[in-house]
């Protein structure tokens, strides 16, 4: 990706110089990847840890930095946000109203947030109850070599994905989610959960849209690495290597196919309308 003169954000919560999120917790690598693949199978965070070790040694945490981050690990990602806050905020304008761009918390092995505790292993992830996404830089590094799908452009579809959860928070589509959910059986709400994580991957590939129609950021391959990235992370492809099987009633986020196909839907349309993931069959 070219982000040489891209601007960089200062919608950023640094709070890495508190490791563990003022928790103290330490985790090994085998808690680390037990967690990272619940994540991507839907389990939440706090019931694994329960299994492989609790909750202990609450300590206190050191306040935040708040701006864009001065080093090169940070730099990357604080380049991509502030390219979805210019597309996301073009798009908006034009629909007559205004995008409030969500704040990125990078932290190190946990974090609290509104939505409760979370792990580095469980995942970035994005709070509607305090509008934030939360990301260890360490999930890169996992990404890359247990999951195969390295590059910088696999990183940006990350981070473009939770802020495409965002822009569902803002239009409303979490809200009617969540009151639906409440009424359907646990497949259903399996089901539903899929169509918002494949809506949160198309979003995504719009993103990608203009941020190559108006910047010109992506290099060749880079389309490449995002799709291989949203293979990597299909529920099909987590739960064939994880128990050498695949339960298709219990995705959460949608099969590798899925994933990438509404992902590019979204990259070569550049227009909502196609990423209207609850009707389409």
């Amino acid at each position: 990706m070219r982000l040489g003169r891209s601007r960089r954000s200062t919608n950023i919560e640094d709070r890495r110089a508190s490791p563990g999120g003022g928790t103290g917790m330490k985790f090994g690598i085998g808690t680390l990847v037990v967690l990272l693949i619940g994540y991507f199978m839907g389990i939440n965070p706090a019931t694994l840890l329960g299994l492989v070790g609790g909750l202990e040694g609450a300590g206190p945490a050191a306040p935040p930095v708040v701006g864009t981050p001065t080093d090169a690990e940070a730099d990357l990602i604080a380049a991509v946000l502030a390219e979805t806050e210019d597309t996301w905020g073009g798009i908006f304008r034009q629909g007559g109203s205004q995008y409030l761009p969500p704040t990125l918390v990078l932290f190190r092995q946990s974090v609290n947030s509104a939505c409760g505790f979370a792990t580095s292993a469980a995942g970035p992830f994005y709070c509607p109850g305090d509008r934030k996404v939360y990301l260890d830089l360490a999930f890169y590094d996992e990404l890359a070599t247990r999951f195969q799908a390295p590059g910088d452009f696999a990183q940006a579809y990350v981070l473009a994905h939770e802020v495409g959860h965002h822009v569902q928070n803002l239009v409303g589509t979490l809200g009617q989610v969540q009151s639906a959910k409440q009424r359907l059986s646990e497949g259903e709400q399996n089901q539903l959960q899929v169509r918002v994580e494949l809506q949160a991957d198309c979003y995504a590939g719009i993103w990608a849209h203009y941020a190559e129609r108006s910047s010109g950021i992506l290099e060749p391959g880079d389309i490449d690495e995002g799709l291989r990235a949203a293979s990597a992370v299909g529920d099909d492809t987590i739960q064939r290597r994880m128990q050498g099987h695949v339960v298709p009633e219990s995705f959460t986020h949608g099969s590798a196919e899925q994933r990438m196909s509404w992902f590019m839907r979204g990259f070569e349309s550049g227009r909502l309308e196609s990423c209207d993931t609850f009707a389409a069959r």
